[in-house]
């Protein structure tokens, strides 16, 4: 679950919100019961063509108002680029859990980089667009383990009711053909800028961790002395990622705890059992206290009743080499790191991360 929204997307919302607001408009213009007979004529005239070329001004902006990917060409035979989209087969799609799916594409390997500048051209964090064919829409998705030598790239797809391209992709079957462009960057791995980076995910929002995860933590040509953790929360255990992302988490954070560290949570446990078999599941929330609790600050040190009566020491972390870097459901990013700010920009830190201390340079909203 990226943060890469596309021009087109938020202006196809402006366009259905400015139809809202208009037909809000026609419902409260003011109604006299004096001279009723002789203004309901010319209100019945008025409000429909003002409704009218609103409208019409509305969808000229959505449709007319430049957007360089929005008419990006199919090219069979150029390299792959984010300024057109390649068309590539379905090796596999298999279930993965509820509404999720495990979908394997192949990549032309003649239209991917030289072996010696892949690494280069598929720096993590990377994603791409896939298009839907039918309704001619993209959404952007994380290829788990960035692609191979054979042009592979696996992605963990999420089926919501009113995900048009999710859905889709579902309904795939191997042989078929899909387009996609890119790669793009989501966020540039700078090697040993931080000490620690913490990454926070809900849901499908695991899916560029686990891309950093597998090109760059696990990677055992890797320099990097920076510490990583992952805190990752799922509704409950049956939903939590497939063991082709858990297992390798799960093994590697064991082995190297003090390379990597996992904590798995879950909202309620229902009974129902995970994927994977993991040490220890965490019931309820992310909490205030858990991020403390995982960069070594321990628990909040006043209750709330000591907090009528106390001042709590301020704690200066703004000069620590760390960053958070937040991926999951928006309400979950507003609750621990605070909204996105206008047209889904960083916006200011806000949330569990704001209460502990961090700044915007600290903390990074995907």
């Amino acid at each position: 679950m990226l943060r890469s929204r596309l021009p087109s997307r938020l202006r196809t919302q402006q366009f259905f919100s400015s139809r809202h607001q208009l037909k809000s408009v026609a419902r409260i213009i003011p109604f006299s019961t004096n001279g009723e007979q002789q203004s309901s004529s010319t209100r019945q005239k008025i409000v429909p063509i003002t409704v009218t070329v609103a409208l019409g001004l509305a969808a000229a902006t959505y449709f007319f108002f430049p957007d360089p990917y929005r008419g990006a060409p199919t090219t069979k035979n150029a390299p792959l680029s984010p300024s057109h989209f390649t068309p590539v087969k379905v090796i596999s799609n298999e279930h993965s859990g509820p509404d999720t799916k495990l979908l394997k594409i192949a990549v032309p390997s003649q239209l991917l980089p030289a072996p010696e500048d892949r690494t280069a051209f598929f720096t993590p964090i990377w994603s791409v667009f896939i298009k839907d064919d039918d309704i001619q829409v993209e959404r952007p998705y994380t290829p788990l383990e960035g692609v191979n030598e054979n042009g592979h790239m696996l992605f963990w797809i999420k089926k919501y009711p009113k995900g048009e391209v999710g859905r889709w992709l579902h309904s795939k079957v191997p042989g078929d053909e899909i387009e996609l462009r890119g790669p793009l960057m989501t966020w540039p791995w700078m090697e040993d800028k931080y000490d620690e980076v913490v990454m926070i995910s809900g849901g499908t929002g695991i899916t560029p961790f686990y891309q950093l995860f597998h090109t760059l933590i696990a990677n055992p040509s890797t320099t990097s002395k920076t510490r990583f953790t992952l805190l990752h929360s799922s509704r409950i255990p049956e939903e939590l990622p497939p063991s082709a992302i858990l297992d390798p988490l799960v093994q590697y954070s064991s082995s190297n705890p003090d390379k990597f560290r996992l904590h798995v949570f879950v909202d309620s446990q229902d009974g129902s059992t995970p994927p994977s078999p993991i040490p220890e599941i965490h019931t309820g929330r992310i909490s205030e206290t858990d991020i403390r609790r995982c960069i070594g600050l321990g628990k909040l040190r006043l209750s709330w009743w000591q907090k009528l009566y106390q001042k709590e020491e301020p704690v200066d972390l703004t000069q620590r080499r760390i960053l958070f870097i937040v991926c999951g459901p928006e309400p979950m990013i507003n609750a621990i790191s605070g909204p996105y700010g206008r047209n889904y920009s960083q916006g200011p830190v806000g949330g569990m991360l704001a209460a502990i201390g961090f700044s915007s340079s600290q903390v990074r909203k995907l």
